[in-house]
């Protein structure tokens, strides 16, 4: 089953994403419901290393986690393959990022080391949709809405997603939802 672990983003902010998304027009926007920061991209794996890391996750206590999305990038040098909003998240952010490749690893899989650049995907570029249309397109959103940025907002959960590839995109599946600490006094 391909799966990842990763943060969804509150309503009201994927509303913002989604009005910043309209200006683009190029590529092909993610989702609504699909707009997540990404922890960790496991792969397909096996039921049995899925359930071994549903219960480390379960285990975790993270610390509360404020996000703020501020900044355009596109991803992919000579052919872009992304329009990403990098997001800031601090210690809390690359703690827990660390905590939950480390109970992955420790389920039985065997994930790449690869540097975490906290990000939210807002669209992807196919192949053939990589023109000088499109380039052109890109650079104005950048420079027009480069400095976009959220205020900052506190996430209450991370989830365990199955990903089910579809014609039209795809759809992800919750698997498993974990609560962060939450920093409101009550």
């Amino acid at each position: 089953m391909r799966t990842f672990v990763a943060l969804p983003l509150p309503d009201a902010i994927r509303d913002q994403v989604e009005q910043l998304q309209d200006g683009l027009r190029a590529g092909r926007a993610v989702a609504w419901d699909n707009l997540h920061l990404t922890l960790a991209f496991l792969d397909d794996q096996p039921v049995d290393r899925l359930e071994a890391l549903h219960e480390a996750l379960e285990r975790l206590r993270p610390a509360p986690l404020e996000l703020r999305l501020a900044g355009l990038e596109v991803y992919g040098a000579k052919k872009p393959s992304a329009v990403v909003l990098r997001a800031e998240g601090g210690a809390a952010l690359t703690g827990l990022q660390a905590n939950v490749m480390q109970a992955a690893r420790m389920a039985g899989m065997d994930l790449p080391r690869r540097r975490f650049r906290p990000h939210v995907t807002i669209a992807r570029f196919n192949a053939g949709s990589r023109g000088t249309e499109d380039a052109a397109r890109i650079g104005a959103f950048l420079q027009a809405r480069g400095d976009w940025a959220t205020a900052p907002f506190e996430v209450d959960a991370y989830c365990l997603y199955a990903s089910h590839l579809m014609r039209d995109g795809p759809w992800y599946e919750e698997l498993g939802r974990y609560e962060l600490a939450s920093s409101h006094v009550a």
